[in-house]
């Protein structure tokens, strides 16, 4: 019997254990303080459920629902369960899970059908058996042919389209006990990993809980997000009428020559709530003498380039705009606060030289002419613009930044003088109606091309700095978005056929040999589900271009 060197991240043994020898075997053989379940694994810096098969010597690192992949592997499994619960109570039905809200996911029926209060009650407690039955989660590789014939005798038409559409030889097809059904990525290994989640009605459909990250003792059973579901709901009415719901949907009008035509209409719909926003402004320095106009949003959102396709509608109604970009205000590199783990932390608020930009503000709210810094993302060191700024009479100053809207900003300026805008890529395109694309996916491509292109950073630093940027939004973005006016959706619904070209060789670059490996990899499988889209006609001004180049506007 051939016997196998296994080295365990999470308690630093090796063991020795024999070819063949499943994760969930060799969690027998290690010891280490497990305070919530093993859901998935890190091995050889690639993501496996615990199913998989040792039969090489390997570094495994066990992950429960702290760890991002595990929370990721939460939510898939819990889909996968809501799938088998509707399935198994109305066959006649099609859920749609919409987006994710906060530590959940909105879900309604096709056709608006909507479930009496004993629907849900009967829903929750079939998930409750399904969790209870421990049902098995398999995964099996077939012909593509028999994994289409599989989908059909379920209805699961969603999973056929992009099957058919991004064609392979052999197919993967998940399980559980039975039932059939596909996600990009780990499950799992059974049912009963999901017993915490909850279920409320909201809006026309419901709400699922699950628990959070950081605390996995903590469950919302509700979702205090009415702006951001507001602008989730009218993008996916739009999406829906454009019949572009899904990736085989957007796969299938790409391969028919469709590309151009999309690229218009997405370009277009941008344009005109950009131009509502802007004559929203205007009608509130009319009533309410409104001069300042606040863009918050997370990274990789399209701050800036919003910014100034905001100030070029301002100008068409006549107003004089003035930029200023937050980042521009970060103290110098030696100055900027570290996190815990002691890196710079640039999503913090001292990360912001506040006693400076304050002092910029006040001077040119009295009229004067303020030269301001520009900051170089390479050499971390402040520099200084040419031409100084001033404020006019019709001028609106524009201020964009992760910090935007949180009132220690801009302390000495009143409340309703500021006209607040959040911005997010609220991705509403969907792998099939049970699996979503999550929005920080969407935000990382972008943002690892731009800093790849323009900030000195390749894919790895930037995979190094994704965990602290996203635990800056938690904690500095997100409290404050319902505070906005209004919000915008930043997200193209062609995008990410666009992006996968110019990321995949980004992403081959991460070389196997660190845990960041294991993100790029789970990228670049992700993006194989994409039919390719060339950016040829993709508009000079669009948000996009801010992240793959060719943009008309200077940055």
């Amino acid at each position: 019997m051939q016997m196998l060197e296994l080295v365990c991240v999470n308690s630093g043994e090796r063991i020795c254990v024999a070819a063949g020898t499943s994760l969930m075997e060799v969690l027998d053989k290690v010891s280490f303080e497990r305070p919530y379940p093993i859901l998935a694994a890190r091995v050889n810096n690639r993501y496996k459920n615990l199913h998989y098969r040792v039969f090489k010597p390997i570094t495994v690192e066990f992950l429960d629902i702290r760890h991002t992949e595990g929370h990721r592997v939460y939510q898939r499994t819990l889909s996968f369960v809501l799938q088998r619960a509707v399935m198994e109570l109305y066959p006649e039905r099609k859920l749609l899970i919409r987006h994710t809200l906060g530590n959940g996911f909105y879900c309604e029926f096709e056709a608006g059908e909507e479930l009496s209060l004993q629907d849900y009650v009967a829903l929750k407690n079939r998930i409750k058996e399904i969790v209870a039955k421990a049902y098995p989660i398999t995964r099996c590789k077939v012909l593509t042919s028999e994994a289409i014939s599989i989908y059909e005798s379920y209805g699961l038409d969603y999973r056929i389209e992009l099957l058919t559409t991004r064609p392979r030889l052999y197919s993967t097809v998940c399980y559980m006990g039975e039932l059939p059904g596909f996600f990009y990525g780990v499950l799992a290994p059974s049912s009963a990993y999901v017993e915490r989640f909850d279920i409320t009605p909201y809006y026309n459909g419901f709400y699922v809980a699950f628990p959070e990250r950081g605390n996995p003792e903590s469950l919302s059973g509700s979702v205090h997000l009415a702006k951001m579901f507001d602008i989730f709901h009218e993008y996916q009415r739009w999406i829906d009428i454009m019949g572009v719901t899904t990736v085989g949907e957007l796969n299938r009008r790409v391969i028919e020559g469709d590309s151009s035509e999309l690229i218009k209409i997405a370009e277009a719909f941008h344009e005109n709530k950009i131009a509502t926003i802007a004559r929203s402004i205007a009608d509130a320095n009319l009533s309410k003498g409104v001069r300042m106009a606040l863009i918050s949003g997370p990274s990789s959102s399209g701050k800036t380039t919003f910014s100034k396709r905001l100030g070029v509608q301002l100008r068409v109604l006549g107003f004089d705009p003035v930029l200023i970009a937050l980042d521009d205000y970060f103290v110098e590199r030696d100055r900027t606060p570290r996190d815990e783990n002691g890196e710079y932390d640039y999503e913090a608020l001292e990360a912001i030289d506040l006693e400076a930009l304050n002092d910029h503000l006040r001077r040119l709210s009295a009229g004067e002419s303020v030269e301001i810094p520009r900051y170089n993302f390479i050499t971390g060191k402040r520099q200084w613009h040419d031409k100084p700024l001033k404020l006019t009479d019709r001028s609106i100053l524009i201020l964009e930044g992760i910090h935007a809207l949180n009132p220690r900003l801009t302390p000495g300026v009143a409340d309703d003088a500021k006209f607040k805008i959040y911005i997010s890529c609220f991705t509403s395109v969907a792998m099939d109606n049970f699996s979503r694309i999550p929005t920080s996916d969407n935000r990382m491509l972008r943002r690892i091309i731009r800093d790849n292109a323009t900030r000195g950073n390749n894919a790895l630093s930037t995979l190094e700095r994704w965990p602290s940027v996203r635990r800056g939004e938690e904690k500095h973005i997100f409290p404050y978005q319902e505070n906005a006016d209004v919000m915008f959706n930043s997200s193209l619904f062609y995008e990410i056929s666009v992006l996968r070209a110019i990321a995949e060789p980004v992403l081959r670059e991460v070389p196997d040999t660190v845990p960041e490996y294991a993100e790029a990899h789970r990228m670049l499988k992700f993006l194989d589900n994409f039919a390719p889209i060339q950016p040829d006609e993709i508009p000079p001004t669009s948000l996009l271009r801010e992240f793959i180049g060719g943009s008309s506007f200077k940055y």
